[in-house]
């Protein structure tokens, strides 16, 4: 749809954390529409890679949750912009082109959830996973989505040893057992599409 938009040009998809990274290294686009809970590495660590490679790119985090973690941790990453998977095609068009004048852009449904939770006085805990460090929340995540420790510690240039004590603090953190319960926890607090479990 963004082909036939005048001014627009896709020059490539990915269906994989991996797969942007290497594809927005050789193409270097100007935006980038990134799909949060993409296979492999996820939407988080690929931007985190890409905007170390590529600081000029701008990126778009698109996803269907829209609680106020993901934006919150994605912002922090670097993404400049972040619209819900149910966004009016309207809207992603007004976000690029936002993005690319240099404004942020969030959809109005998680600007207006940011500000409710900053106003009620809530606290940054709204989910478990709250609890969790950059670096062990891609981890956790990782773990959900069947990666192996080797695969992970391959991913994050870390041994699979490092990889364990972040998998070892993250169940002491959650209070959970087992990579089932991690992979149920995330389905329950939206952070994981339940078809894309295996």
């Amino acid at each position: 749809m963004l082909a036939d938009v005048d001014g627009f040009h896709v020059v490539g998809d990915a269906k994989s954390g991996e797969e942007a990274v290497i594809k927005a290294r050789a193409l270097s686009p100007d935006v980038i529409l990134m799909d949060v809970k993409m296979p492999g590495m996820g939407g988080l660590e690929a931007t985190k890679k890409l905007l170390v490679a590529k600081p000029s790119i701008k990126i778009i985090a698109v996803t269907a949750c829209d609680d106020d973690m993901y934006p919150t941790r994605l912002m922090q990453a670097g993404a400049v912009g972040y619209v819900t998977k149910g966004a009016e095609f309207s809207e992603i068009i007004n976000a690029i082109n936002k993005v690319i004048r240099g404004d942020l852009y969030m959809s109005n449904s998680i600007a207006q959830q940011l500000a409710l939770k900053i106003f009620s006085g809530a606290g940054n805990q709204a989910t478990p996973f709250e609890k969790l460090s950059p670096r062990e929340l891609q981890t956790a995540m990782l773990i959900a989505n069947g990666q192996k420790v080797v695969d992970i510690a391959n991913t994050f240039c870390v041994s699979p040893k490092t990889v364990n004590s972040y998998r070892y603090r993250i169940f002491e953190k959650l209070a959970i057992n087992s990579d089932v319960e991690l992979t149920l926890l995330a389905v329950k607090y939206n952070l994981l599409d339940p078809e894309s479990v295996v």
